[in-house]
Parts: C-alpha cells; structure tokens; sequence
C-alpha cells in the first residue's frame, strides 16, 4: 500500500495540469507576409526604422525634452512601479515552491483545577512557594517546517503566470514610453507652429496698418469713400483679434511641455521662448514591414502577455480538482522550568505529513476552471483585435503622411506663384502703373499663403509622429531592479 501510494505521487508531480502555451495566434498573417504596408509608400522606405525617431527631425530643443520627459514624466515612473509589484510578485510566486521555516519560543502557564502538585514538583514548576498548587509552567524553544510538494504542477503554473505578468508590465512600459515620446513630439511641433502663425499673422497686421494709412490719405484727399476705411480697419481689427487665441495656444503647450517633462507649468518658458521654424521629417522614412509591427509594437506584446498569463491561470485552478499533501515538522527543546531549553535530552521532534482533498465542492472548482478559459478566450480575442487595431492604425497613418507630402507641395507652389506675383507688381508699382495699396494687398495674400504652408509643414511633421507612435517606436528597454525582461514567448 505504501508503495503504491508513493508511486501514485510521483506519477502526478511528473504531470502539470492545464493547457501549455504555445504562443498566440497567427492574425494580419497575409500583411504581415507581403513584406510592405499597402498604403502610403510614397518616400517610404522598408528599412528597420530608427527607435530613436525623433532624433531624425534634427532639433536639439525637440532631444532635450523627450528625454527630459522619458527620465522624469510621472506616468514613466508609475509604469516602472508597476514593472516592480509584478518582480514582487513573481519572486513571491516562486518562493512558494520551496519549504518554510520559522523559529518559535513559548511560555505557557497553566492552571490546572482539581491536580495538586507536590511540594518538589511545585519547586520545581519555578514558584518558589514550596507549598502544593494546581499552576503549571512551560517553557519551549523550536522550529518549525512546512513544505507542500508541487505534485500537479499547480505551484508552476502560478509561476509561469506570474512571469507573464511581468513581462506585461514591461511592455506597458515600453507602450507609456511610446506615448510619451509622441505627445512630446506633437506639442512641441504645435507650439512652433503657433509661434510661426503668430510671426506671420503681426507681418499681415503690419500690412494692413500700412494699407489703411494710405486710404486714409487718400480719403483725406478725397479720392475715396469713408465706407473704404471702415473696411480696412474692419479687417485690420480682425487679424488682431486672431493673434489672442494665438498667444494663449502658446501658453498651452508651454505647459503642456512642462507637464509631460515632469515640471511645473511656466518652467520652459524662457527657454522656448525664441521662435524656431517647425521641426521637418527627412526626405524618405523607414517604416520596415507588417511583421515587424506585430512582433515589436508595445501594445500587442502586452496583449500577448496577457494571453500567456490567462493561460497559465487554467493550471492554478485546475490543480485545485487534485489531492495536495504537505508535510509539517517540528523541532524543539523546553520543559517546565527555564532552564529545560538548553538541555539536549528534552528535545522534542514531530513530522506530520497531511493530504488533503476537496473532492465533492459542489462544482466550485469546475466553475473556476471555466471561468479561467473564458477569460483565456477573452485575452486571446483581445489580442487579435489589438494586431487588427495596430495594421489599421500603421496603414492610415501612412496614407495620412503621404497625403500631406502632396498637399504641402502644392501648397508651396501656391506660395512661389504668390512670391512672383508680389515680386511683378512692385515692379509695377515702380513704374507707376499700380498703386502701393494694390502691392499691399498682394503681400497680404502672400502671407495667407505662407501661413498655409506653415500649418502644412507642422500637419506633415505630426503625421510623422502619427507613424512612428503607430510602428511602436520611441521606446528603451529598462531593467529596474537589476532583472532582465522575460521573452515574450510568441
């Protein structure tokens, strides 16, 4: 019998109950095997793209703050806290494979009614009295050990989960500093944008300032209507009222800037204060391939996470159907006077092995297991629209940036078309056959121009951002706590 039921233990620690993980399933197969992006491949090039993309805008300003915001963002450092609860975690899970041992000492008095105690063993019960009582002392040094040997493999199970989770975390982080480095990006390119209409926009009330000196000369002469005034300054009035809201949008990313980077609002404000023109992307773009995306891109690795852990969580309550046996020993010295401790011939020793086996629950078991499939289903459909999500994502952005190539490069004929034109009436002007008011009202139009082409340059830069945040990139794998990420697995 003993025989028997040793070889049944070691038969079920040879086993680990619960499916295996075998990585997750195959989505965007047919993307990823074309090797290219379907949309947007105008100066786009299939290379491995840069981690560090916005070190290819070429702004030194732009660097500063995106590593200022990776070191010092608050969301960075609560998705490293985050990293550091699932090592916890996972070290406790793996701790709970080995034995415990704990030291104890006791002291126990006891009245015993009804039991009289001689005068020698009342002197020795350490009273002191030497008179008969019914008290007891007790006096006890030990150790304690308990270990619970992981026959079905529930214990690993939990281990695999917990590893899982930690390496969801990471990636959760890598996702954060994805986010980050893009917002930075977005913020800092809409500021100077709005320094630059802001540039653009007092040029065109200078202008008009010009413009309605003129007329009213020439209303003072006579030679014009009072209603031609009133529209100058109409529209004079107007393009300052513009330049209100621009000021103010400028104060909104100064404190946005200071807030992604850690700091409090107004801290950048000297040092962003010097208008510099908005950031440009570089001729051609190296976005790599679909398969690149789903293997690398933060958000899919956590979802693949995920996956993996929901699995493993079928085994931890799978085991539960099983008989678990542990085994408890106790080691001690003590006796009834204080002395007893250290005598080696009062030592006392006690092994318990015990089995336990939850056999009739009432289905409480098996609705755990169901529940933990179900939830490995869901982690699983989640994950397939994360990779759905994620090509969707890639390929509108592409599309987007290729179509803002094309409009900034109309845009930009516009503009040249607006030059030659301010250029060939001042020659007029020159000539005496157009008046000034005519030139100014060309360079106004010029300017409108111009501040088109700056709003399509910031447009086509932040539809480079929109990229590279959809490829996944602009993250640094960390090691808090000195412990290397676990592999993804899939």
């Amino acid at each position: 019998m003993r025989s028997t039921l040793l070889l049944s233990f070691l038969l079920l620690g040879a086993c680990t109950v619960g499916p295996d993980y075998k990585g997750p399933p195959a989505v965007g197969a047919g993307a990823a095997g074309k090797g290219h992006f379907v949309r947007g491949q105008e100066a786009v090039a299939p290379a491995p793209a840069v981690a560090r993309w916005w070190e290819t805008l070429g702004d030194a300003t732009l660097n500063r703050l995106v590593d200022d915001a990776l070191a010092q963002s608050p969301t960075i450092a609560a998705a490293e806290a985050r990293i550091r609860q699932a090592q916890a975690q996972a070290r406790q899970q793996r701790a709970n494979r080995a034995p415990s041992l704990s030291a104890n000492g006791t002291y126990l008095r006891a009245q015993l009614p009804g039991i009289d105690l001689g005068e020698s063993e009342a002197g020795s019960a350490g009273n002191g009295t030497g008179s008969a009582t019914n008290g007891l002392d007790f006096y006890n040094l030990g150790l304690n050990a308990s270990w619970e040997p992981d026959l079905v493999g529930g214990l690993r199970r939990g281990v695999e989960q917990s590893q899982a989770a930690v390496g969801q975390r990471y990636a959760d982080l890598a996702d954060a500093q994805v986010s980050l480095s893009a917002q930075v990006a977005q913020a800092y390119v809409n500021y100077r944008d709005v320094q630059d209409r802001i540039r653009l926009n007092a040029q065109s009330a200078s202008l008009q300032r010009q413009g309605l000196a003129l007329m009213q000369q020439r209303f003072a002469a006579g030679t014009v209507s009072a209603l031609q005034v009133e529209r100058l300054k109409t529209d004079l009035e107007s393009t300052d009222a513009q330049a209100i809201p621009l000021t103010a949008q400028a104060d909104e990313y100064r404190d946005v800037l200071a807030l992604l980077t850690g700091r409090t609002p107004g801290t950048l404000d000297a040092t962003l204060a010097t208008p510099v023109a908005v950031p440009l992307p570089p001729a051609m773009v190296a976005v790599g391939d679909p398969g690149t995306l789903i293997a690398n891109r933060p958000d899919i690795r956590a979802a693949e996470r995920a996956l993996a852990a929901s699995t493993a969580a079928i085994g931890v309550n799978e085991a539960k159907r099983y008989p678990a046996i542990r085994f408890m020993g106790i080691l001690g010295l003590g006796g009834t006077s204080p002395g007893d401790v250290l005598d080696p011939g009062n030592l006392t020793t006690l092994l318990a092995p015990q089995i336990s086996w939850s056999f009739l629950d009432f289905g409480r078991t098996a609705a755990a297991v169901r529940q933990s499939e179900a939830q490995r289903d869901e982690a699983e459909a989640n994950y397939r629209q994360t990779v759905l999500a994620a090509l969707q994502d890639a390929e509108t952005s592409l599309s987007r940036f290729a179509a803002t190539r094309r409009q900034l490069a109309r845009l930009v004929s516009a503009e040249q078309s607006a030059s030659r034109a301010a250029t060939l009436n001042r020659q007029r002007v020159e000539a005496g056959t157009s008046t000034m008011i005519d030139q100014l009202d060309i360079e106004r139009q010029r300017l409108s121009a111009a501040m088109a082409v700056a709003q399509a340059k910031a447009q086509l830069t932040n539809s480079f951002v929109a990229v590279n945040k959809a490829l996944g990139l602009g993250w640094t794998p960390q090691t808090p706590a000195g412990e290397a990420p676990p592999s993804t697995g899939g």
